[in-house]
């Protein structure tokens, strides 16, 4: 997709980190857009660059055993701290990171992210936030996994989506929100039906429905 090299439109998006700081990142990164669907990382593959998400929204997610467990979203203002961490120890990726919204985003060259810490703390500030709440996030994931029967982890994702996208109704297949709780398709369909039944969603033909 066409790149949009406009810095005042950069410094607008950038204006929650401090100026010089700004003009490090719109001097070395690398400005572009990506569709819903498109990788940009997969596990295994070490990390060229960070994504620093301007517009839309990443997810990331871990593959065990052939399944995929969603970790985390990347929304605007927030980069992938999975890829933070894999840059500052120079090892590949453990997870992958996909498009799940349309996304404009800056990428942070790895070969200055070492400079960029020693001069700048409050990058090491906006990463170490971001660990703290992905921590928190996680422990809420292996909670649910847990502890937490399939249809109160399916209710809890179609509420957090529901959070996330600011819309009751949620266009989504029954095999997208299989494949983000490390289910079956059949499984999340029956599910889904008895959640309907209790009154807690409405299947629709393109989505469901919080109710």
């Amino acid at each position: 997709m066409k790149e949009k090299p406009d810095k005042d439109y950069l410094l607008r998006k950038l204006r929650f980190l401090p100026l010089p700081l700004q003009e490090a990142l719109i001097l070395n990164g690398q400005l572009k857009q990506f569709p819903a669907g498109t990788t940009l990382l997969r596990e295994g593959q070490y990390v060229s660059a960070i994504p620093l998400v301007l517009e839309g929204r990443l997810k990331v997610y871990a593959e065990v055993e052939a399944k995929r467990l969603l970790l985390y979203y990347i929304r605007p203002e927030e980069s992938c701290v999975m890829s933070f961490s894999a840059v500052l120890e120079d090892r590949p990726s453990s997870i992958v990171a996909e498009v799940e919204e349309d996304v404009t985003v800056l990428l942070l060259p790895r070969e200055q992210i070492h400079e960029w810490l020693r001069h700048y703390p409050m990058l090491n500030h906006l990463f170490f936030r971001q660990y703290q709440r992905r921590y928190t996030e996680l422990l809420q994931n292996i909670e649910q996994v847990l502890f937490h029967r399939l249809p109160d982890r399916l209710l809890a994702y179609l509420n957090d989506r529901k959070r996330l996208t600011g819309h009751a109704k949620l266009t989504l297949t029954h095999r997208q929100i299989a494949e983000d709780l490390g289910s079956a398709r059949e499984v999340i369909t029956r599910t889904l039906k008895k959640l309907e039944t209790e009154g807690s969603v409405r299947l629709l033909e393109e989505g469901i429905e919080i109710l």
